[in-house]
């Protein structure tokens, strides 16, 4: 039980992502994230990955009637305190996403830019990331991309840590109500996460953690700050505590497979 809340009753969160068939990203580390927040995880299928810890070795983007149809069933019957968008795969994908969105009022939304894996595959097709940027991005009350996804969006390099907040602030001029820009790519001991809100730059700092266990630390992170948001914290505090949150995922992962390892969302229980 948590406390303050009657058991039984918890918030419900909405995951509009793709499927890893290794379990350490997507979908499944999403609804393992909101579990570990002790909410209840829903989700609507934009796509399923033949994967592993080694990398992606098939996927199909779904029909996107179909993804509208998952959506509309999860929010025509739950009261959908938070949402997040990962892997949508193609520009019609994310159109029928957004109109979704819209048409339901999920929000406040956390769209995390997923465009490759972290082996380097594509996750998103050629030409959808105008579309994203224009068509999804102005719906984001945080937009939680890494230094290469913010890249992307922007069409130019962010330069390191020193160019993270000039990124950052003119990804929140396309529309993001918020923007997260990751530090991970960064090389150092350290690794510095970027929060601009309300015109505003808050560093997040933090320690970089040893280990090949780095499978799925976007995707948990995004979903720690929905499960947050739906919670009742402040945009600021649950992305400090999502970070907080990550980096003990990442100092639990589980030695599975033969390649990068998976974060652990349920490291406090196995703790």
């Amino acid at each position: 039980m948590v406390a303050g809340r009657p058991l039984g009753r918890v918030p419900v969160v909405v995951t509009i992502a793709g499927s890893d068939s290794g379990g350490g990203a997507g979908i499944q580390a999403d609804l393992k994230t909101f579990e570990a927040f002790g909410l209840w995880g829903t989700c609507a299928l934009t796509g399923v990955t033949a994967q592993n810890t080694v990398g992606v070795h098939d996927s199909l983007v779904l029909p996107p009637p179909l993804v509208r149809a998952q959506i509309d069933a999860v929010a025509d019957d739950f009261d959908v305190a938070a949402a997040k968008t990962g892997m949508l795969g193609s520009a019609a994908v994310i159109e029928v996403v957004a109109a979704a969105v819209a048409d339901h009022g999920l929000s406040p939304l956390v769209v995390d830019p997923v465009l490759v894996t972290s082996h380097g595959e594509l996750l998103l097709e050629a030409g959808a990331i105008e579309v994203l940027r224009d068509v999804l991005l102005p719906k984001a009350a945080v937009l939680t991309p890494n230094i290469p996804e913010a890249e992307a969006l922007l069409g130019h390099p962010l330069g390191g840590v020193d160019g993270m907040e000039a990124a950052a602030r003119e990804l929140a001029e396309l529309g993001a109500a918020a923007v997260l820009i990751k530090g991970g790519h960064l090389t150092g001991e350290d690794s510095p996460d970027l929060l601009w809100s309300e015109g505003r730059a808050l560093w997040l700092g933090g320690p970089r953690v040893p280990g090949r266990n780095t499978h799925g630390t976007g995707c948990t992170l995004s979903a720690a700050i929905c499960a947050l948001l739906a919670s009742g914290l402040p945009l600021h505090r649950a992305c400090r505590e999502a970070k907080d949150f990550v980096t003990r995922a990442i100092a639990g992962g589980l030695d599975v497979g033969h390649g990068v390892g998976p974060v652990n969302p349920g490291w406090a229980r196995q703790r």
